[in-house]
């Protein structure tokens, strides 16, 4: 995944069982010559630290709107302005109502509403199966792809909840593989 050499990926961490499962997206994506700026919202924190994201991404974690660790600038707006890709992983039910509605009450929702135009935004999902089949999130979700936002799975299979189903995240190496085909690297 050489190919990702100089591309500036945002990672969005959210509150799930599958935030551990980040760690590995995000080392893939740094061996594969990222540049990958880590967020994680006050749930993610419950599952993971962000000691991992910021030992494997060379980078300050944030986590926190208000985290700030150099200059005048907000954090939330620079990495806007920096980011290629927009890569929420995993994503709950939450964060895709935030996205489709135009809330932005934490980092992560900041930089969904502020990221620049040309960049991209994919969405990896993991949630129970009935939020994920829910009508409110159905909803959020079409209004996201009608924006152009991209969605990778979830996939089937046992969910931590210990139902059966949809709702697991998708395979890290199949996320940063799309993530590299979305940069226009590996098309």
């Amino acid at each position: 995944m050489s190919e990702l050499e100089g591309s500036r990926i945002v990672l969005g961490v959210c509150g799930s069982i599958a935030a551990h499962r980040a760690v590995d997206l995000c080392s893939l994506l740094v061996k594969g010559g990222a540049s990958v700026s880590v967020v994680m919202t006050v749930d993610a924190q419950k599952f993971v630290t962000p000691l991992p994201f910021k030992t494997l991404s060379r980078q300050p974690v944030v986590t926190d709107l208000y985290d700030e660790e150099e200059g005048w600038r907000p954090a939330h707006v620079r990495l806007a302005d920096e980011g290629d890709l927009l890569l929420v992983a995993p994503a709950t039910a939450n964060i895709i109502g935030k996205m489709a509605n135009g809330l932005a009450d934490d980092a992560l929702s900041c930089i969904a509403l502020t990221l620049r135009p040309e960049a991209r935004i994919v969405i990896a999902p993991a949630m129970n199966g009935r939020m994920w089949n829910h009508p409110a999130t159905e909803v959020n979700v079409g209004v996201l792809r009608d924006r152009g936002v991209e969605f990778i799975g979830p996939g089937k299979g046992d969910l931590a909840c210990g139902y059966e189903g949809l709702g697991r995240l998708w395979e890290v190496e199949g996320i940063a593989d799309r993530a590299l085909q979305i940069l226009g690297k590996g098309e």
